[in-house]
């Protein structure tokens, strides 16, 4: 078998705000098909390198490359056609129904004065039962729990039909049902040959659910490969100074507090 193509290529992106570096020589990849997590704690860059991907942010150095094109040299309608992006919570000023936020991920597709077409609105509705909100279709979005919007906005990159899917902690602030939904429904959208970077700060969530792991630390990547590999007691250890071990749980692999170890949980 051969190599398979890489649909993310980052190389040695740098990044300030004006107060020193907040991401110095920053390289990975991810290969198509994969459902890669952009793992760290609070604080070490993880959402300004999606800026940065995403071309919100201008970067002092560095490439990046997607399905084989320089983001740099792309139109903001270029980059629609081949990257979607699931940010954190999204509050609109306007009260527009969840189909009509479903089919805002249609932009790229659509037809100049035509308008959206019964194909397009075919493909937001797909994308809502994908994502399991079709009965909130005629519900207004921002009267929607923070849970509810996060699937809207799933729906929402799943009608773009891009090949590649980036999503800034896509379970931040949802339960515990709402959380493995999302990661399900990511495992899914891979399995049909999407790529998908997703951002977390959960230890576990990487290893249960991804293919392949890149861990930030301050600034810069300081590890990378299989969660298996990756996500071990030296690497939690460097991001958070011995406050959690690694253990197994019936063959499944979790990250615990180590309180929990030597009894002091209180």
């Amino acid at each position: 078998m051969g190599k398979k193509m890489k649909m993310i290529e980052v190389n040695g992106l740098r990044f300030s705000y004006g107060r020193g570096p907040v991401l110095d020589d920053v390289s990975f990849s991810v290969e198509k098909g994969a459902l890669c997590g952009l793992f760290g704690p609070n604080g070490s860059g993880k959402t300004t390198l999606f800026k940065c991907c995403l071309k919100f942010l201008k970067t002092q150095a560095g490439s990046v490359v997607m399905n084989g094109k320089d983001v740099g040299s792309l139109s903001v309608s270029e980059m629609a056609k081949i990257v979607s992006y699931v940010p954190q919570d999204h509050s609109p000023p306007f009260p527009f129904l969840v189909k009509e936020m479903v089919i805002m991920g249609r932009s790229p597709h659509l037809r100049g004065v035509f308008g959206v077409s019964r194909e397009d609105k075919q493909k937001a509705y797909e994308a809502m039962e994908r994502a399991g909100i079709l009965e909130l279709a005629d519900r207004q979005y921002n009267q929607l729990s923070g849970g509810q919007r996060q699937m809207v906005l799933m729906a929402r990159a799943i009608a773009q039909e891009s090949p590649i899917m980036f999503l800034d902690e896509p379970t931040a602030a949802l339960d515990f049902s709402n959380q493995m939904r999302i990661w399900r429904i990511m495992r899914d959208i891979v399995d049909s040959g999407v790529t998908i970077l997703a951002c977390s700060h959960d230890p576990n969530h990487v290893s249960w659910f991804c293919d392949d792991v890149i861990v930030m630390g301050q600034r810069s990547v300081i590890a990378s490969g299989n969660p298996s590999d990756v996500i071990n007691d030296r690497t939690l250890n460097l991001l958070y100074d011995e406050s959690c071990v690694l253990s197994d749980f019936k063959g499944v692999p979790m990250v615990m507090p180590s309180t929990l170890f030597n009894g002091n949980i209180r």
